[in-house]
């Protein structure tokens, strides 16, 4: 990418710095204002000479007062955000040129180059149609804590995206252009004005609302956008046009229905976030038909919709007041629902199939009078808004941990005497378990839900099994097996659903999370598929979940990646083999050590074969926003996805090559074993963790629903996987995402054949090359000098000294590693944009990280201090708007 097309984004950071240096004087004065400037001259001439100089901003920090601090935090962290709005509107910018130019090989890969690769590699366009046709992926929203920015000021953060937006324009008068500036200094005002911090940890049920908002605002424009983008591409393509209705992309959601180790998430909120999803899918249509009211006013109809509505000058509108008046019924059904009160009466839209009928009388009447271009409007946006959101408006996944269930059926089982199912082995559960599946009659009887036996977290299992039961299939996704270890567990579910009478059940779906249970996946599904009552239900097709998170905190970086490839692999062979479609849902983060990564690099990354036209995948936290706040860059996204999910089933990669694998096995060899002696056998980890980072501090911020731990107390193994991952973030050692990689990398390239095979790996296999590219856009964000400064500050014990030398050695060694491996003498000399991002954010989160060491310390002395705790909260939010990531 050249730079002529990113010096307006530099020109937007300059401009946003140089308007919040105005609101810094006007709001807070001239001191406050002059010690951040002088500060931030430190951090930028310290930064200029190559390292940090520490001393000269202690010098200017600590004589300042907890008042000051907060403010001087407020103002780096305010700054970050802004640079962050100025990325965004730059990735809308540069979408507007991929659009423009989409041969330039400085923009993303997008369906047009797929399309024109598929055409030089003489693929023929019926088989492209057919897999376009049954194209599927499913992006699942969920609720993990990641987006520590206010829902307020996300709003605020969106209009001073779009005002500079309007200033792009060449055409503006001087008038124009000082209006727009003034309202710009406007938002910025506003935005410095509000308090940054959540003070009140959200509900679940709030969480699911900034699930629907993030559709309301963004991607009910989004979708319908998108696809006329890859409509248009297709055509240019010389494909047939697909059907009216077909959208590949839907939306799922997490919010409100996962329940691993969130006592919150309870049956009755299950049951709410569903009647609210309801509600706003029936708002959202309302709107929708509203408009096509205004518009479909022609009085030329089809003989088939005049039958319906008989003689009429504006016929159209008749079935349209119609729907309209469903729709208001069924949005007030909903509301009674959600409030406790009687419903209204009248006839309502109970599935997604009878506002489609509806629509598509009015589609083939306009296209059947010669008005197409006026049935490919608006009305084919709705269409298409039906196919991706359905009347429920996502799919709510359910999510549950396997020893739940177990102890759901133990207290069953006593309760009818057959002894507990928690202490039978699996060939004895097994038994059980298909017994009581192919058993007509049923289970227990009302009186167990009163019984001792159903306590209460056994209750709450049952209960919203019940809901799935009254919720019916159309609202409804997959029920996840978290820690999925054993068949009983995939077929334990499926009895649970029995017993609350679901008629219609949700496909469960396994999620294989530590290294041991990626291991032994293929093993557990192969058994599964071995009982025939087992393989009649998924002759339709199987969903799979692998777990990133947990799997790189119990295995490293290397380690886990590894293993999610080779169980894939597998899981993809074995479902080939029986003649069962497999979906494998993944389950990413934003942050590298959690899978986060690029679309493309993501999925052609994945084993030959594994894709084959369907995906389903995680968008977490703060990603959510980066990629679907705003409409154009989710259409771009959107575009994105579909060209990679094409690309990775026509065109994969080629099978890696035997000793590509063996150096693998001999890379995560070394790699696991490095990564656990730290994380597993030092005894000073823990306690490094707990005192030179913020882990502590961490679970202060009202970020979501979810405890930060699983259980209370413990170690690193109790601990979530995104707390793990954000504590090492925020002090810039980034160590999840490279711990283990780097020694295994020295091991290799010590060895002329091995150092070899390596570079080979590097430029011929996908797999390995997102590894490597990850890897180094990671090392770039960490700095040992800023690690170091918690140190100093924060601890003095020998034995956290003596770790935190290693860890910064280790990081050292693997940096040079990387560098002999790739050959670049510097990180990201490849990807400009990125290093001059990281550099730009430097002088910003070089104070916020020492101001975060010292009010750290300084809360630590005192009990209490809610000044204090403020502060350490802003250079938390700040920090992770610098580094762009939280967990």
């Amino acid at each position: 990418m050249n730079q002529d097309k990113n010096a307006p984004l530099r020109e937007d950071v300059r401009l946003l710095g140089e308007e919040l240096g105005a609101v810094l004087r006007e709001q807070a004065g001239e001191p406050l204002f002059d010690t951040v400037e002088t500060i931030r001259q430190a951090a930028v001439e310290s930064r200029s000479q190559g390292e940090m100089q520490v001393d000269r901003l202690r010098e200017l920090l600590d004589p300042l007062d907890d008042a000051t601090l907060l403010e001087v935090a407020r103002a780096f962290s305010q700054f970050l955000n802004l640079a962050n709005i100025a990325e965004q509107r730059h990735r809308e910018r540069l979408h507007r040129h991929h659009q423009r130019f989409p041969g330039d090989p400085d923009t993303d890969r997008g369906l047009r180059q797929v399309l024109a690769e598929l055409n030089n590699a003489d693929i023929d366009r019926q088989n492209i149609r057919t897999v376009l046709e049954g194209l599927s992926v499913e992006l699942v929203l969920t609720a993990h804590p990641t987006e520590v920015t206010r829902r307020t000021l996300i709003r605020k953060y969106d209009r001073v995206a779009d005002l500079l937006t309007a200033l792009d324009r060449p055409d503006l008068t001087q008038e124009e252009l000082e209006d727009l500036r003034r309202h710009l200094r406007e938002q910025i005002l506003s935005a410095w004005s509000t308090d940054e911090i959540r003070r009140e940890r959200p509900s679940p049920v709030d969480e699911a609302k900034w699930g629907f908002a993030t559709i309301e605002q963004s991607l009910w424009q989004a979708v319908p956008q998108g696809m006329r983008e890859i409509e248009a591409e297709l055509e240019l393509a010389g494909l047939p046009p697909m059907p009216v209705d077909w959208v590949p992309i839907r939306f799922a959601s997490w919010m409100g229905g996962d329940r691993d180790g969130n006592p919150n998430v309870t049956a009755a909120v299950t049951r709410e976030v569903l009647q609210l999803a309801r509600w706003m899918a029936a708002d959202l249509y309302l709107r929708d038909v509203e408009n096509l009211l205004a518009d479909l006013s022609m009085h030329r109809a089809s003989d088939e919709l005049l039958a319906r509505t008989g003689p009429s000058h504006e016929p159209y509108r008749l079935v349209l007041r119609s729907v309209r008046d469903r729709l208001r019924t069924t949005r007030a059904q909903m509301e009674a629902r959600v409030n406790g009160q009687p419903e209204p009466g009248g006839e309502g839209f109970t599935s997604g199939r009878q506002l489609f009928d509806e629509l598509s009388l009015i589609d083939r009447s306009l296209r059947a009078v010669g008005l197409a271009a006026i049935a490919d409007g608006q009305l084919k946006d709705t269409l298409r808004r039906l196919n991706c959101f359905g009347i429920t408006l996502l799919r709510l996944d359910i999510r549950q941990e396997s020893t739940r269930h177990t102890e759901a059926l133990d207290a069953i089982t006593r309760y009818l005497g057959l002894g507990g199912y928690a202490d039978w082995d699996e060939a004895q559960r097994i038994r059980f378990l298909l017994s009581e599946l192919d058993s007509r009659r049923p289970l227990v009887d009302e009186a167990f839900y009163s019984s001792d036996f159903c306590e209460d977290d056994v209750a709450q299992v049952l209960e919203t099994c019940r809901v799935i039961a009254e919720q019916g299939p159309e609202g409804l996704g997959a029920y996840v097996i978290s820690m999925a270890r054993t068949s009983s567990d995939v077929l334990a579910v499926m009895l649970l659903q029995k017993i609350a009478g679901v008629r219609r059940p949700m496909r469960v779906v396994p999620l294989f999370e530590t290294l041991d249970d990626l291991d032994n996946a293929a093993a557990t599904m192969s058994a599964l598929l071995d009982i025939p009552l087992y393989k009649q239900r998924v002759l339709d097709g199987q969903e799979v979940m692998i777990g990133y998170s947990d799997s790189a905190k119990d295995a490293g970086f290397l380690g886990a990646a590894w293993a999610q490839f080779r169980t894939q692999e597998q899981l993809t062979t074995i479902f080939r083999n029986h003649g069962i479609p497999l979906t494998l849902f993944h389950g990413r983060g934003g942050s590298i050590s959690r899978g986060g990564s690029p679309t493309r690099m993501a999925l052609l990354s994945q084993p030959p074969g594994s894709v084959a036209g369907r995906i389903r995948v995680t968008e977490q936290g703060e990603m959510i926003r980066f990629k679907y706040g705003r409409p154009k860059v989710a259409a771009y996204n959107l575009e994105q996805y579909v060209a990679a999910t094409l690309e990775a089933t026509l065109m994969p990669p080629a099978q890696p090559r035997a000793e590509w694998r063996a150096q693998m096995d001999r890379l995560t060899e070394v790699s696991v074993g490095s990564y656990r002696q730290v994380v597993r056998d030092d005894p000073a980890l823990v306690a490094y963790l707990r005192t030179v980072t913020p882990e502590t501090e961490l679970s202060r911020l009202a970020l979501g629903s979810r405890p930060a731990r699983r259980k209370p107390g413990g170690g690193v193994e109790t601990l979530r996987a995104i707390p793990w991952v954000f504590a090492w973030t925020q002090i810039r050692l980034m160590l999840p995402a490279w711990l283990g990689t780097g020694a295994a990398l020295e091991s290799a390239l010590k060895h002329a054949d091995e150092t070899d095979t390596l570079r080979a790996m590097n430029e011929n296999w996908p797999f390995f090359q997102g590894v490597v590219d990850m890897l180094e856009m990671v090392l770039a964000k960490t700095d040992t000098r800023v690690a170091s400064w918690y140190e100093e500050r924060l601890t003095g014990e020998s034995e956290l000294i003596r770790l935190g030398d290693t860890l910064r050695e280790r990081l050292a060694h693997t940096v040079s590693a990387l560098q002999r491996l790739t050959g670049r003498e510097s990180l990201l000399d490849n990807n400009p944009v990125m290093r001059w991002s990281i550099r730009v954010r430097d002088p910003y989160t070089d104070p916020l990280h020492l101001l975060q060491a010292e009010l750290m310390a300084r809360l630590r002395e005192r009990e209490t201090d809610p000044l204090l705790e403020s502060a350490l909260m802003v250079t938390i939010a700040g920090i992770a708007a610098g580094m762009r990531n939280t967990g």
